[in-house]
C-alpha cells in the first residue's frame, strides 16, 4: 500500500493498449478501487480489444465480455444470478464501457439497469468518440472535433452539435453520479469506493484522452487531462441524492483555447468557434457553481 492505493495489480501490463492510453490508466485506478472481490461485464471496444488477444487476458478478476451496447444488460444478469447464489453482498460489480457504448448505443439497457434497481457500479471511460472502430463521432464529442465521421471541411468545421449531457441524465435517474479524470487517480479510486455504497446503479465517468483519436504525442495523455481540468472541460463532481458537489476546482484557470491548441482534432477552429466554446463551458461552469454552493436539488 502507497499513499493508500494498494500496489497490487489486477489488470495485468503487456496489453495492446496505444502508448499512452488514457482508459488503460484509468481501468488500473478503477480496478484498485474495486478490489479483488470483483466482477465485470465489459462491452465491446477499445478496452476490450486490447486486453484480451485470445488466447492471452490482462485480466487478473472474472471479466466477461459483452457485445458493444449490453454491458448493463450482462451486469444486470450476473446481478440477478449473484442474488440467486447468496453472495450478492460478497461481491462488486463493474460494468465498463467507452462513450460510444454508453451515451449512445448502450444508452437504453443503462437507462433499463437504473430503472429496474440492479445494483452495480457502471464506469464510462470517455475518449469522446468511437476510436476503437476508426474515430467516429459519438455522443460524447466536442462540437467541432474533427473525427472520421464529422471531418472538418471548408463548410462544416467538424461536429456540428454539443456533447450530451450523460452525468445530469443519470442523476435524472436517481443514481449516484461521480465525475473523474486519470489526472487524478486518488478520486478516481475515492469515488469507485464510494459507488458501491449506494443502492442501485452507480454511474462514473471518467476523462481517458486517446492519442490517435485526438492528435498529440503519447507521453502527454496526462498533460491533456490536466488541461482538460484547468480549462474546465472536465469538472470534477459528485451527483449524491439529487445534489451536486464540485470535488475539485482548479486553483489557476486557463482559457480554452490553450487545451484546444494542443490537438490536430482542433486544429481547424477559427476565433469565433473557439469564442462560441469558452461561452458554453463559461455557461455550465457557473451552473455548477451555482449548484454546488446552494445545494439545492437539481433532479
Amino acid at each position: 500500500m502507497i499513499n493508500n492505493i494498494t500496489t497490487e495489480e489486477y489488470f495485468a501490463q503487456g496489453h495492446r493498449a496505444c502508448a499512452g492510453c488514457g482508459q488503460a490508466l484509468a481501468v488500473r485506478y478503477v480496478l484498485k478501487g474495486a478490489g479483488r472481490n470483483t466482477v465485470v461485464s465489459n462491452a465491446t471496444g477499445c478496452l476490450e480489444v486490447f486486453s484480451t488477444p485470445f488466447p492471452q487476458t490482462s485480466w487478473r478478476l472474472p471479466w466477461a465480455h459483452a457485445a458493444f451496447e449490453t454491458a448493463a444488460s450482462l451486469a444486470s444478469g450476473i446481478d440477478k444470478g449473484l442474488i440467486k447464489l447468496k453472495k450478492r453482498k460478497k461481491i462488486n460489480l463493474l460494468a465498463l464501457a467507452g462513450d460510444g457504448g454508453t451515451f449512445d448505443i448502450g444508452f437504453q439497457a443503462l437507462s433499463g439497469a437504473a430503472e429496474r434497481g440492479h445494483k452495480f457500479t457502471y464506469v464510462c471511460f470517455d475518449n469522446e468518440a468511437y476510436m476503437n472502430t476508426g474515430i467516429q463521432r459519438s455522443g460524447a464529442t466536442p462540437k467541432y472535433a474533427s473525427t472520421t465521421t464529422s471531418p472538418a471541411g471548408k463548410k462544416i468545421h467538424g461536429k456540428t452539435e454539443f456533447r450530451k449531457d450523460m452525468p445530469l441524465i443519470m442523476a435524472a435517474h436517481g443514481c449516484y453520479v461521480a465525475t473523474a479524470s486519470v489526472a487524478f487517480p486518488h478520486d478516481i479510486i475515492k469515488k469507485v469506493k464510494k459507488s458501491f455504497e449506494h443502492e442501485g446503479v452507480s454511474y462514473i465517468q471518467i476523462f481517458s484522452p486517446c492519442v490517435p483519436g485526438w492528435g498529440y504525442a503519447s507521453n502527454l495523455s496526462i498533460e491533456m487531462a490536466k488541461l482538460a481540468f484547468k480549462a474546465k472541460v472536465t469538472p470534477l463532481f459528485e451527483i449524491e441524492d439529487g445534489i451536486m458537489t464540485l470535488t475539485n476546482k482548479p486553483s489557476k484557470e486557463i482559457p480554452v483555447e490553450d487545451y484546444l491548441k494542443t490537438q490536430s482534432r482542433f486544429s481547424h477552429l477559427q476565433p469565433k468557434e473557439i469564442e462560441e466554446i469558452q461561452k458554453n463551458i463559461d455557461k455550465n461552469w457557473e451552473k455548477l457553481l451555482h449548484w454546488d454552493e446552494n445545494k439545492t436539488r437539481i433532479v
